[in-house]
């Protein structure tokens, strides 16, 4: 990679992993599904009247606009709500390589190889590991909210992969206006709509650029340089960058939030970034497909 390329990498690791701690700042602003409702609402608008139209049928883009949508960020920023901390929850959703593999191998008929195998046992060691530390200090309710969006990142990539997106810029812009009214919805069921009221009454300039950073810089900027990187290079040398993702996570969450990382989290950290880059890295096994591509922790999986 040139310079610059290798520079952009880096960059769009850091927009990613800085992500989370935003998140956190955010939810300060905003319950948690209204919160995700505007940060879709703001990456589609008004980009969706500048990426075209849609290059793969309504179908895949409606499929995974619930499922990467609704449920993954759902879960994820209600999970961060209630207590789960920035910087272990970008961590924590890099276990979705692991659900990605699995899920491909019974649906798309992958098989998986022994090194894959390998990476996936000691990616889920990493998790309880990092359960063990959560459960010392937060809620493990919240832990358990982000596992499961991580699960649902890994039933979106497959269904990203069946779906093959030409441009992944403009799959995620056209995502991005499925998930708006069902979050608005349950925003105004669950949350109710006094609180949402309350929330933009009370708008202000760090609420608003929260809002701004999850769409645009983190949504618009990162999977338009995502993409060129992966159409200049082969994906197994972009690929390993988004393993960077949780190290800016945390490390930003320690700077800016104050949050602490205990021995136990850097265990946890090290058994799962080492497993999620055997898992994803390794080639698989009589696949009918391309062994799913390392997703980065702010965005769905991507094609070579």
């Amino acid at each position: 990679m040139r310079p610059a390329h290798l520079l952009l990498a880096v960059l769009v690791a850091a927009v990613w992993g800085v992500n989370f701690t935003v998140i956190e700042i955010g939810l300060g602003h905003f319950p948690p599904l209204l919160f995700s409702a505007l940060r879709f609402l703001v990456a589609a608008l008004p980009a969706v009247f500048f990426v075209g139209r849609p290059k793969v049928a309504w179908r895949w883009i409606v499929a995974v606009g619930l499922v990467l949508g609704v449920a993954k960020f759902g879960l994820l920023f209600v999970g961060m709500d209630a207590g789960m901390p920035a910087g272990l929850s970008s961590l924590v959703l890099q276990v979705q390589a692991v659900f990605t593999a699995v899920v491909a191998a019974v649906v798309l008929g992958e098989r998986p190889s022994r090194t894959r195998v390998l990476g996936m046992a000691v990616a889920l060691a990493g998790i309880v590991v990092a359960a063990v530390d959560e459960g010392t200090a937060g809620p493990l309710g919240a832990f358990a909210l982000v596992v499961a969006a991580a699960a649902c990142w890994g039933v979106s990539n497959v269904l990203t992969r069946r779906a093959a997106p030409p441009d992944a810029l403009n799959f995620m812009v056209w995502v991005s206006t499925v998930p708006v009214l069902p979050l608005l919805g349950l925003s105004l069921l669950l949350e109710g709509p006094g609180r949402d009221y309350d929330a933009l009454r009370a708008l202000d300039w760090q609420g608003a650029g929260t809002v701004v950073y999850v769409a645009w810089v983190t949504t618009v900027f990162g999977f338009g340089a995502w993409g060129l990187l992966l159409r200049r290079h082969p994906a197994s040398t972009v690929a390993p960058f988004s393993l960077l993702v949780p190290v800016f996570g945390m490390t930003s969450a320690a700077l800016f939030l104050g949050e602490p990382v205990s021995g136990l989290r850097w265990c946890a950290a090290a058994l799962l970034v080492g497993g999620v880059a055997l898992t994803s890295l390794a080639p698989g096994r009589a696949a009918r497909v391309h062994p799913v591509d390392v997703a980065p922790a702010e965005a769905v999986g991507t094609r070579s």
